[in-house]
């Protein structure tokens, strides 16, 4: 069952990997604004068609504009898609006017949002969601001019819950942030439930919770502010239990608002507190870093290697990715940052070393593949974060699997070489799956680990160590792989590669202790 599940999961994820996080969230929230727009014809939502274009305008042109300049002036490269998603997130949080002064209220919002990003911020990473530093400095600014407008969060209505679940899904697929956003509305949701439900008590009115439980999720803006807002990577923390934290943090906080008086603790408020939380969480290991490229190399016929040199410290556990951000012209659907496997220990630092797979022809590759073999040695390139819980157990004890489908290899090597240099002798047996045997990458790394690996290929590998072997005539396959594994159910699987190839594999995990997965896509 939780192999099928994993199969599906990998398959939907290497579709969705075709266009970029970015890319993906801004046209989701252009096609839920568009539901809202006609929707607004029925007067099925609180603004008018005219109120949501024309605050529309102002959102996109104070963003662009706020970003464009700011970018100008720090020398960096302009991200319109950035900005957009800004301006599209503030379309559903503030209320959107014809009122020439709360259309000033509007741009100073989308105007403080956007400069947050470069004076709230933290060795080139923002450290608050944008837009809910807008629609709050609007909120507080309200309190002495009430004309400007507040945060409203109109998009909580019955009417838009289906397409903001529906849209909100996909991005989270993309972003990998499902579970955290779940967590986050189950207590949001039963937080606000009991507070509801203490109201009407007070009031002497009598109600069941139960009777709460729909209109509480949706007539809430909870459902947009997880699946838009709160699922910002860039404002999460990189291990997925300080993520589960972060949740709970805003979801108790969003569902139960405190009353400050002149103003409540309200859903974007809540929101900043949970960014805070996650900041001091891991605020070294979300900082950019600057790397130098040192070399590059061609360690199979389609796999390149790239060694940096880092110029602060870089916080990873062995098995992380990093995000590494090539700026260049026009890029295509799949934007200008990728996630890489660091292949490196933490101990081998400040070296530090990817790889990724080289497109067969120049044709078929995306712009941030010729931008990157553009790279030349000396040149600078960024680290935007470290994410990722694809680790090993913190019991030494426990037998691990490793099964590798292709370039999926790098975070095992940065495993097994950090094991290597730590001396810490753990069980391991490693399974490498390989379109043929000039294509085994790392074999240096993995000879030196001393570990056992299986090799399948199309042929037959040559001059394998005493520790490896070629699983000849194997299926790879649930009995194939009991064959080459006999202990299979007393390990933890860990499996790496191209999300189809891991659907594939996944079946022949079923019997393994437990199945941890690391799909790459987008390339």
């Amino acid at each position: 069952m939780l192999a099928g599940l994993t199969a599906v999961w990998n398959r939907v994820f290497g579709v969705l990997g075709r266009v970029s996080m970015y890319r993906l969230v801004l046209l989701a929230l252009v096609a839920l604004s568009a539901i809202a727009l006609i929707v607004s014809l029925f007067g099925l939502v609180a603004p008018t068609p005219l109120e949501l274009i024309v605050s529309m305008a102002v959102l996109a042109v104070v963003c662009v504009g706020t970003d464009a300049a700011a970018q100008s002036i720090l020398k960096l490269p302009w991200r319109i898609e950035s900005s957009l998603i800004t301006a599209s997130i503030l379309l559903f949080v503030l209320r959107p006017t014809l009122d020439p002064v709360a259309l000033a209220g509007v741009a100073i919002a989308a105007a403080a949002a956007s400069l947050s990003k470069y004076l709230l911020a933290w060795r080139g990473r923002h450290i608050f969601n944008p837009a809910a530093v807008g629609a709050t400095v609007l909120t507080l600014l309200s309190i002495a001019a009430p004309a400007l407008g507040a945060s409203s969060w109109w998009v909580g209505t019955p009417v838009l819950a289906a397409p903001v679940i529906v849209l909100g899904l996909i991005v989270l697929m993309r972003t990998e942030k499902v579970r955290v956003i779940a967590v986050f509305l189950v207590i949001a949701v039963a937080v606000g439930v009991v507070r509801t439900s203490v109201q009407y008590q007070a009031a002497g009115l009598p109600i069941e919770a139960v009777d709460l439980l729909g209109p509480v999720l949706w007539s809430s803006p909870f459902l947009f502010l997880g699946a838009f807002m709160l699922s910002e990577p860039l404002t999460l923390p990189p291990r997925r239990w300080q993520q589960f934290t972060v949740a709970a943090v805003v979801g108790v906080l969003a569902g139960w608002p405190i009353d400050l008086v002149v103003v409540s603790l309200g859903q974007e408020r809540a929101l900043l507190i949970g960014n805070l939380v996650a900041f001091a969480f891991a605020f070294s290991a979300r900082s950019a870093v600057k790397l130098t490229l040192q070399s590059r190399a061609e360690i199979t016929p389609t796999v390149q290697e790239l060694t940096f040199r880092t110029h602060r410290p870089l916080s990873f556990v062995p098995g992380q990715y990093l995000e590494l951000d090539v700026p260049h012209k026009h890029p295509d659907a799949r934007g200008t940052r990728r996630e890489f496997s660091i292949a490196s220990a933490p101990q081998e630092l400040p070296t530090l070393r990817v790889a990724f797979r080289e497109s067969p022809g120049a044709a078929t590759r995306s712009s941030y593949k010729r931008a990157l073999a553009e790279v030349a040695p000396g040149d600078d390139l960024a680290v935007t974060g470290v994410w990722g819980d694809f680790v090993l157990p913190k019991r030494s004890g426990s037998p691990v699997l490793m099964v590798a489908a292709g370039i999926g290899v790098t975070p095992f090597v940065a495993q097994l070489n950090s094991l290597r240099l730590g001396q810490d002798d753990r069980d391991v047996v490693v399974v490498y799956v390989a379109s043929e045997a000039a294509e085994l990458a790392f074999r240096p790394e993995l000879e030196a680990s001393g570990v056992p690996v299986v090799v399948f290929t199309r042929d037959e590998p040559r001059g394998l160590p005493r520790h490896w072997s070629w699983a000849r005539g194997v299926r790879l396959d649930a009995d194939g792989l009991q064959q080459v594994v006999p202990d299979l159910a007393a390990r933890h699987a860990y499996i790496s590669g191209p999300p189809g190839l891991i659907a594939d594999l996944a079946p022949a995990l079923e019997k393994a202790r437990s199945i941890t997965t690391d799909a790459f896509s987008g390339y």
